[in-house]
């Protein structure tokens, strides 16, 4: 009966504020103290005070975050892209012996290999395998074997998609990159390290988070990516979302690479409709800046080169897939052979995951054009600095 009787005295209260407020004009001045109800509000002249979460809504929208927040208007790609029907293995020993038969490749003679595979990074794709006598063998073309003892075979290429959109977002966004990082990624409740004020909310890897906002703490940048929740710039690839055709396209489509970030942005009628990670070139072997135009597309090819006079840098790659080339030996394409993307890596080409890589294949023409840029100017634009390139 005692609860009764409060919860009626409660219902009666709050019932004779509500006559009260609307029987008579508040001003935002006003010393009866009626609350806003929970909302934004950001223009002066209120009829009520904007106070506890209504003020909390309030000071986010005007940080740009409004709440709830909204899910990016975006999706993961067909899986089915990520198919490829190759089989690809790691070559291990150095100079490795390729034979002109699996009896041959069973005695082990190198005496009789009909050539070697002598660049120390190096992938071979297979079309068929043997076991004699408890021994595997690959052919990887026709008369031509090499043995389980140089090549380890791969189980499945790496499966990360970026984002198909539906239109483009307002805000900015990004990639968790924790394998970059010394620990795991949480967020702060305030940027910079001064305060350790670490939140609980620890960011996996891969995970996509929205960006509402940065700040400049000495020479690092820290990134909004909640109410109240920072992470510093180095453990998230960003793409900012710009419709605006970089000066030279002709057009409404282009695909942007963004060297700094290691992301890529494609927009169709001047909206973003796919986004993703990448790796550029490692320095020396930088992706030169400039804009281009697909000149190419090849839906598998093989992909070789060296540009230290000592062959330390040398690489041999069979069968690389979606490959669509820009900028002399400089190409988009799938990568079938990294683990991690989001950080510089190649030998200027434009390295993505297979499935990221196909479904770019399909939606480019030859003659699209590629605008590549570092928004923090470290990569070189003197030609002089570039050879052809590679993978």
């Amino acid at each position: 009966m005692k609860k009764f009787l409060s919860l009626l005295v409660a219902l009666f209260a709050l019932t004779f504020l509500q006559n009260s407020a609307s029987a008579a004009e508040i001003s935002p001045a006003a010393d009866d103290g009626v609350l806003c109800l929970p909302g934004i509000y950001l223009l002066d002249g209120a009829e009520c005070l904007p106070a506890g979460p209504a003020a909390y809504r309030t000071e986010m929208a005007q940080q740009g975050i409004v709440l709830p927040l909204a899910p990016l208007p975006a999706r993961k790609p067909d899986f089915a892209l990520t198919q490829v029907f190759t089989r690809y293995g790691l070559v291990r020993t150095p100079n490795a012996p390729v034979y002109g038969s699996v009896e041959d490749a069973l005695k082990g003679n190198k005496k009789n290999a009909v050539r070697r595979i002598d660049s120390p990074f190096s992938y071979i794709s297979y079309t068929e395998e043997a076991v004699v006598d408890g021994k595997r063998f690959y052919m990887i073309g026709p008369g031509e074997w090499m043995t389980a003892n140089d090549v380890s075979r791969i189980g499945s290429v790496p499966l990360f998609q970026g984002l198909v959109f539906s239109r483009t977002p307002e805000n900015a966004f990004g990639w968790v990159l924790s394998y970059l990082s010394n620990g795991p990624v949480i967020t702060k409740r305030t940027p910079g390290y001064e305060n350790q004020d670490y939140t609980t909310h620890v960011l996996s890897n891969l995970e996509v988070v929205q960006i509402y906002g940065e700040t400049r703490i000495g020479e690092e940048d820290w990134y909004r990516v909640g109410p109240d929740e920072w992470v510093h710039q180095n453990v998230i690839a960003r793409v900012l979302p710009n419709t605006t055709p970089p000066q030279g396209v002709t057009g409404d489509r282009w695909i942007e690479v963004n060297l700094f970030e290691q992301t890529i942005a494609v927009y169709d009628n001047r909206q973003l409709v796919f986004a993703t990670l990448i790796a550029s070139g490692l320095e020396p072997f930088w992706t030169r800046p400039g804009l281009f135009q697909i000149y190419s597309k090849i839906d598998s090819t093989p992909m070789r080169g060296s540009f230290e006079a000592d062959r330390s840098d040398a690489y041999y790659l069979e069968d690389v897939p979606w490959t669509m080339y820009f900028d002399q030996a400089r190409a988009l394409h799938g990568a079938y052979w990294r683990a991690n993307l989001g950080f510089p890596q190649s030998h200027g080409c434009v390295n993505l995951t297979v499935g990221d890589a196909r479904w770019l294949f399909d939606w480019a023409v030859e003659g699209d054009w590629v605008y590549v840029w570092d928004p923090s100017g470290k990569t070189p634009v003197d030609p002089e600095q570039y050879t052809a390139g590679g993978a």
